[in-house]
């Protein structure tokens, strides 16, 4: 993470290929269903909010900042894949 603009690529790039995951889930399924959207609406609010985190101004530490956004980001991440999994 060696940039604000390397972060926000890891966050869209990590939810995008979330996102892809349960579209795939679907076409293999037959279709959508109440779970996946849910799961799409929550990836998608999740990145809202992790881009939110990372332009937050009036940061004292950006490094500490930046490094807490990551570990959120990992966190919200393996939550979702947990989630994919078991549906």
């Amino acid at each position: 993470m060696a940039s604000v603009r390397g972060l926000k690529k890891d966050v869209h790039q990590v939810l995008g290929d979330i996102i892809e995951a349960i579209y795939i889930h679907e076409l293999t399924t037959g279709g959508a269903t109440e779970q996946t959207s849910a799961l799409i609406e929550e990836a998608l609010t999740s990145f809202d909010e992790l881009i939110v985190d990372i332009n937050a101004k009036g940061v004292e530490n950006k490094k500490a900042h930046f490094k807490g956004v990551f570990v959120k980001l990992e966190n919200i991440a393996g939550q979702l894949v947990e989630k994919i999994n078991n549906l």
